[in-house]
């Protein structure tokens, strides 16, 4: 089972208010069905390649309406052959349509009234309507976030867009052939957006694989950085090395004061030290503190005194 699938089976199996159902059918019918008209009688034709949205389409119609449904099922001739489900509400499409914000005496209207929507409740079942008609997202194994849900016009679209931004998530939009996608890729916004529909496990299971894997990121980058780190000090170490190695074969080392031959007997005996590591050495040997940068300023000075032997 898809990601996408558990997420839709959970949307569907939430117990709503009846002015949340009227929110979802609302988005259910206005993505999925069309209209035909008979001998003067307007019925509603749903039809969806899901099968969660369309078993969800008919216990609304029944819970809210109690109306008659008439279901088949056919196979696409596609490449795909995905089942489509196609279920016919032979009478009272007129009055469904009106109840649902989704017609007037202007006639179909391009999204729902505001009362349809005017709760944040019933806004969220929207968006959960939407999703289950032609919403899909990223398995959560996948690093690359993304929801979207496809659109057949840019104007509803941007009436989603609007909805979604109601919930502090900014929602784009993109054109992908002849459909407008409005999408997530925010991680935070995939997440807020699944436990606003009430996909609250799957947000769970997106959350449990996000943390992991920044976590794992982030102990990849400490790694990483902890290397860097110890090849640098190697490889300063190894340069230290070459320039006292001359300091002692030139002779010069004796005529050095004590301080300069103690940090030369302390690293040349300590090759694999640290600066930090260095400072903790000299004051076990020699019972006298050193700073950091008091150890790195005769380091220095020594290499300065090298490199005169060189020129």
């Amino acid at each position: 089972m898809s990601y996408t699938t558990e997420i839709k089976q959970e949307i569907a199996a939430r117990d709503l208010e009846k002015h949340c159902q009227k929110a979802q059918l609302s988005a259910l019918i206005q993505l999925t069905s069309s209209l035909k008209i008979a001998r003067g009688n307007f019925g509603i034709v749903i039809r969806s390649e899901s099968v969660t949205a369309a078993r969800r389409a008919m216990f609304l119609l029944k819970e809210l309406y109690k109306v008659d449904t008439k279901l088949e099922v056919a196979r696409k001739t596609n490449l795909k052959k995905n089942n489509v489900y196609t279920i016919e509400v032979e009478k009272g499409g007129k009055e469904i349509l009106e109840d649902l914000g989704l017609y007037s005496s202007r006639g179909l209207e391009i999204h729902p009234g505001h009362d349809i929507v005017a709760k944040n409740c019933c806004a969220a079942s929207y968006l959960g309507g939407a999703f289950l008609a032609y919403g899909s997202c990223n398995d959560p194994q996948n690093p690359s976030y993304h929801l979207e849900i496809a659109l057949n016009e840019l104007d509803y679209a941007n009436y989603i867009v609007k909805l979604i931004s109601r919930f502090d998530m900014q929602a784009k939009i993109a054109k992908r052939r002849s459909r407008y996608v409005v999408y997530l890729k925010k991680a935070d916004y995939v997440s807020n957006f699944l436990a606003l529909i009430g996909a609250h496990d799957a947000m769970m299971r997106f959350e449990d694989e996000r943390i992991g894997r920044d976590l794992k990121n982030s102990l990849s980058r400490i790694d990483n950085c902890e290397i860097a780190n110890e090849v640098k000090t190697i490889r300063a170490a190894q340069k230290q090395i070459e320039y006292l190695q001359k300091i002692i074969d030139s002779g010069i080392y004796e005529k050095l004061n004590e301080r300069l031959k103690n940090v030369v007997d302390i690293r040349m005996k300590n090759q694999d030290h640290s600066l930090s590591e260095l400072c903790e050495a000299y004051q076990k040997v020699y019972g006298d503190s050193i700073s950091k940068s008091g150890m790195k300023h005769r380091l220095n000075k020594l290499e300065t005194i090298a490199r005169s032997l060189e020129e």
